[in-house]
């Protein structure tokens, strides 16, 4: 045997294993043949912002009972305490301010006056209707406050009304207002104010914002003016 023969084998270098640099992604994993690359989960949707809380009612409900009881109460005065039916007229403040009764048969102010019994019931369907129509609509649209106070207006002086035409058969109308040579034939109630003013504060009130314009601000927020 020769030298060479037991001489022992050079060892070889260990290889390098070059890392890879930093921030370079590590390539995927081969994708077996005629299998379909798996697609990626779109993340979930969001979930829709919560409904803001139902408005409250009480402003229509409050300004309803404190105008029903103002206007039955200065009737009261009026037809019981003063005895307006029997004196007729009363001057507070000559022309401008006077007391002066009248048995209203028709509507605000005056008008529709008739003496036919089934034009009272008329009156007090119609009443009734409206004041039924003007609370489904608050429980629906849940408005603001002015709208409440409106409607609420409004209600009270209906019902007010509705409670004279069943108590005496007319509305006790008994405020007059007149100018220094002008005699107004007319007299009405606080009734008759609170419905006439109700009506113009609903006609009038504020329309609700567009459902486009709902939609952006409650996803951006409100936008910044520069």
């Amino acid at each position: 045997m020769s030298d060479d023969a037991d001489a022992p084998k050079p060892k070889k270098p260990p290889r390098r294993k070059i890392a890879a640099p930093a921030g370079d992604a590590v390539p995927p994993a081969a994708v077996p043949a005629g299998s379909a690359p798996k697609r990626r989960r779109k993340p979930a949707a969001p979930p829709p912002p919560p409904l803001p809380p139902q408005t409250s009612l009480w402003w229509a409900a409050g300004t309803a009972l404190v105008i029903l009881a103002l206007d039955q109460l200065t009737k009261w005065i009026v037809v019981h305490a003063l005895n307006l039916p029997e004196v007729q007229a009363i001057d507070v403040i000559d022309p401008w301010l006077n007391l002066r009764m009248a048995w209203n048969q028709g509507v605000n102010f005056g008008l529709l006056s008739s003496d036919v019994e089934v034009m009272r019931w008329v009156l007090i369907a119609v009443a009734l209707v409206i004041c039924a129509w003007v609370a489904v609509w608050l429980f629906r649209v849940r408005p603001g406050r002015l709208a409440q106070v409106a409607a609420g207006l409004l209600i009270g002086g209906a019902v007010g009304n509705v409670i004279d035409r069943l108590a005496y058969g007319a509305v006790a109308d008994f405020l007059n207002m007149s100018l220094p040579g002008w005699r107004n034939p007319y007299s009405f109630n606080l009734a008759d104010i609170a419905i006439f003013a109700g009506a113009l504060g609903l006609v009038f009130q504020p329309g609700p914002a567009r459902p486009a314009e709902a939609s952006d601000n409650s996803r951006d927020g409100p936008r910044k003016t520069r």
